[in-house]
């Protein structure tokens, strides 16, 4: 038995710096956290649902919890609010429309939340503006409609978010996975001065966000394709603290049930994609990719000393409660 232990003392050893070294390099003890959380808040101020009971074919306009305040999502009105009430961020879908305008829009179809028919694809923007956006918005499966006549004409246009609020940062999300919506975003953001465009992140479809980088490439964008090239290659070398280009210089969502398995987390992760140019943001778990912090008890979830992005639907509720 003595020989034995002899005869391991060494490769023990060996193995127990090699550990050392691994806690050593990635713990996040030695991370300063002081701050708050960058706010990215979700479309805006939008009335919000249980993302855990929503499927593909959900209206979620009409599983709405209670109004809690009188904005509707990807409006003008609702994404001022969302910067009143304390976003670092505001995010915003857009669609092309049928005279190649960029609408700002999230569903598939018009049917859900509008009095409209069809997709944006299907109309100009002259008659996108004249539907009622807050239309199908219903708590009470139809009982009453809160927002029904609310919503007509608030439908914009891209140009009109970013000149309302040219000095904020926004999150541009292509919603269609088609390349002509990449690349008609990318021509209307080429126009823009340098340092604006440093402001912009824009995510969305593989298709259409690839068109979007070929053309512009000095602007900030990921996809679902491109943060999972990114985090497959940091699992394979995040351990010796190198980060591949694949994460240089874009954006990543990460659900935090997802995070725990990454090499650093949480503080020496945030810690080196901000070193790579990269910023990190939270999701909440139980939704996909969508899922936010927007209760008190989503918050009370957040890694002690959080210093990444936090994606939320309910700006009002998050800032006040981080300070």
């Amino acid at each position: 038995m003595a020989k034995i232990v002899r005869r391991l003392r060494i490769p023990l050893a060996v193995l127990a710096v090699i550990v050392a070294a691994l806690w050593i390099g990635n713990t996040s003890a030695f991370v300063d956290t002081e701050g708050r959380p960058l706010l990215m808040a979700h479309r805006g101020l939008a009335q919000t649902f249980d993302v855990a009971k929503v499927r593909a074919d959900t209206c979620t306009a009409q599983v709405i919890h209670p109004p809690a305040h009188p904005y509707l999502e990807n409006t003008l009105t609702s994404m001022r609010a969302a910067f009143d009430a304390g976003a670092d961020v505001v995010e915003f879908d857009v669609k092309l429309t049928r005279d190649n305008q960029l609408a700002v829009f999230h569903d598939a179809t018009l049917e859900c939340r509008t009095d409209g028919r069809g997709t944006t694809a299907d109309h100009t923007m002259d008659e996108l503006r004249k539907l009622d956006i807050g239309y199908g918005y219903t708590a009470d499966g139809g009982a009453t409609y809160p927002f029904r006549g609310k919503g007509a004409g608030l439908m914009p246009t891209a140009p009109e978010v970013l000149a309302a609020f040219g000095d904020r940062e926004l999150l541009i999300h292509l919603k269609n996975d088609d390349p002509a919506d990449g690349e008609a975003l990318a021509a209307l953001l080429t126009g823009l001065p340098e340092q604006r465009r440093r402001q912009l992140t824009v995510y969305g479809e593989d298709r259409a966000v690839e068109a979007f980088a070929a053309k512009l490439p000095e602007v900030r964008a990921t996809s679902r394709a491109s943060m999972e090239k990114c985090l497959i290659r940091y699992e394979a070398t995040g351990w010796t603290g190198h980060v591949p280009d694949a994460c240089r210089d874009t954006q990543l969502h990460l659900p935090q049930r997802y995070g725990r398995w990454l090499w650093g987390w949480p503080h020496r992760f945030v810690e080196r994609m901000a070193d790579a140019g990269t910023r990190v943001i939270l999701t909440a778990d139980g939704g996909d990719f969508s899922a936010g912090f927007d209760t008190p008890a989503d918050l009370n979830q957040l890694p002690d000393g959080w210093s990444g992005g936090i994606w939320t639907n309910r700006i009002d509720v998050a800032a006040p409660a981080l300070g």
